[in-house]
């Protein structure tokens, strides 16, 4: 197969995760979920998952890494939000003119689609987080901040998605604390998955949260690194 097919077959493989796991599984399955004409009957063999996306874990830490460059896709589809827009004085009722202007979405609006976007999936994330976390040779130590780096990839989408137009240092500062409130509430999904959206809430509605300053970002770095610490080690993944 081609490098097209590879790529093709990996989109079809996103769905699947949501009752296959980020497995190698998953990625053979995908060849069923082709369209008429180009469906095939089996799986693909091991061997072929191999040839196409890696060899051994290889190939579930590039299904792993599609999957988290699709949530970021995914939060540049959220819409507008649709506010009522006041009446002119003059307002005729006659007229056809609307009565609305849509504003465009918010940083609330994108992380809360992002954690939307694990929802399905959640159940798979530590182990697969853990997976990103460990070193090729799959012997400790770990490395969570190579986890963390997607939280930093989800906030400059989220500035990006919302126009955001800090200069300077504030880009550098803004950033970094979406990143830290958008980690710690992701963490907080894995243990909470019903309270994960007003916790999102409450850390943004924290005066000081998104006007942070390096001190506070550094504190909330810290939780989130020892927090994916123990959730790395208590997945199992190297027992």
């Amino acid at each position: 197969m081609s490098t097209t097919s590879s790529a093709r077959l990996l989109k079809l493989a996103l769905p699947l995760v949501r009752t296959h796991g980020f497995t190698r599984e998953a990625l053979s399955r995908s060849v069923l979920a082709l369209p008429p004409g180009e469906v095939h009957a089996e799986p693909l063999s091991d061997t072929t998952v191999s040839a196409l996306f890696g060899h051994g874990d290889l190939a579930r830490r590039t299904l792993i890494d599609a999957w988290l460059k699709d949530g970021l896709r995914h939060m540049a589809l959220v819409p507008g939000v649709e506010r009522p827009m006041e009446p002119p004085v003059n307002f005729d009722a006659n007229t056809s003119a609307a009565a609305g202007s849509v504003k465009k979405a918010t940083v609330r609006d994108v992380l809360r689609a992002r954690l939307e976007y694990n929802e399905p999936v959640l159940p798979y994330l530590p182990e697969a987080f853990a997976l990103l976390a460990s070193p090729a040779s799959g012997i400790p130590p770990l490395d969570p901040t190579q986890v963390i780096k997607h939280a930093a990839y989800v906030a400059d989408e989220a500035c990006h998605v919302t126009g955001d137009q800090a200069l300077q240092l504030d880009w550098y500062t803004r950033r970094a604390a979406i990143a830290a409130v958008y980690a710690a509430s992701e963490l907080h999904q894995l243990a909470s998955p019903q309270t994960a959206y007003s916790f999102l809430d409450s850390l943004l509605d924290t005066s000081s949260t998104l006007k942070s300053s390096f001190d506070e970002v550094s504190l909330y770095s810290s939780y989130i690194f020892k927090s994916w610490r123990g959730i790395i080690k208590s997945s199992g993944i190297f027992l």
